[in-house]
């Protein structure tokens, strides 16, 4: 069992629908960039698949009764210690590790089935559909981290939901259960926690129905990835100057001293 779980559900006739979950319980489904990796060579294993023999659907899940906590703590404290141009490259490929999920030519449903935090809910965004738990926290939290929000956010928030949104979620970082995402048209559906991946099996199911050859089509022209690139290089800058700020330090002091941090600006 690693990072990535794979499951299969098969439909009859060669058909079939793959579901992956993260699976690091040590730390609540935390991204680390071993995780990163092995979901890198697993969608890469799908890109070069023969057509015949690709899911017609995949649904990202999470293990442990969460979808993901986020960024990894002991790896954004790393980042301090780190200069300014090791931090932008590090940043700019590990958020690249996990959006290789937005290069994948069949429909991506995210069954939430639980707290979306941070990067974890950009990765959510970063699928096609999504179905959120109603007991479910989902938030942004960059900013109350004291950097630059990741992982494809500050383009794929705008670029799904527009400017008032994006402001909503990343400036101000709001906490919002699956039901309160739902009613701002952030999901398609939220249902309780355990009915959450049932919710993504029956609309993978539906998916199924539809010809995979015009999917594969509308999804490459659905997303601008050119856009999406130019923005994951903007947000390394931003946050490899935010990781070596003194607001920064503060942050990794705080959480380990279990308070607020003190923000000064520096």
């Amino acid at each position: 069992m690693g990072l990535i779980d794979q499951d299969t559900i098969d439909l009859g006739s060669g058909n079939k629908i793959l579901t992956l979950s993260l699976n690091n319980p040590e730390s609540r489904n935390s991204m680390t960039r071993e995780m990163g990796l092995e979901f890198k060579k697993t969608i890469e294993s799908l890109l070069d698949a023969p057509e015949k023999s690709k899911p017609r659907a995949v649904i990202l899940t999470g293990k442990n009764g969460i979808f993901s906590a986020g960024g990894n703590f002991e790896l954004l404290k790393s980042f301090s210690t780190k200069d300014f141009e090791t931090n932008k490259k590090t940043m700019f490929e590990f958020y690249n590790l996990f959006l290789t999920v937005r290069r994948l030519d069949i429909p991506v449903i995210c069954a939430a089935n639980g707290h979306a935090i941070g990067a974890g809910l950009s990765l959510a965004f970063a699928c096609d559909i999504r179905i959120f738990a109603n007991e479910g926290k989902y938030q942004f939290n960059f900013v109350k981290l004291g950097i630059h929000p990741g992982m494809g956010s500050s383009y794929i928030v705008k670029e799904l939901f527009g400017t008032h949104m994006a402001n909503r979620l990343l400036f101000l970082a709001e906490t919002l259960t699956g039901d309160e995402a739902l009613r701002a048209g952030l999901c398609n559906d939220s249902v309780p926690q355990k009915e959450v991946l049932g919710r993504a099996t029956e609309i993978a199911i539906a998916l199924s129905e539809s010809a995979p050859l015009a999917l594969s089509e509308l999804k490459k022209n659905t997303y601008d990835r050119e856009k999406l690139e130019a923005a994951l290089k903007k947000e390394a800058e931003s946050q490899a100057r935010n990781f070596i700020s003194a607001d920064f330090k503060e942050t990794i002091k705080a959480i380990e001293q279990k308070r607020k941090p003190e923000f000064k600006g520096i």
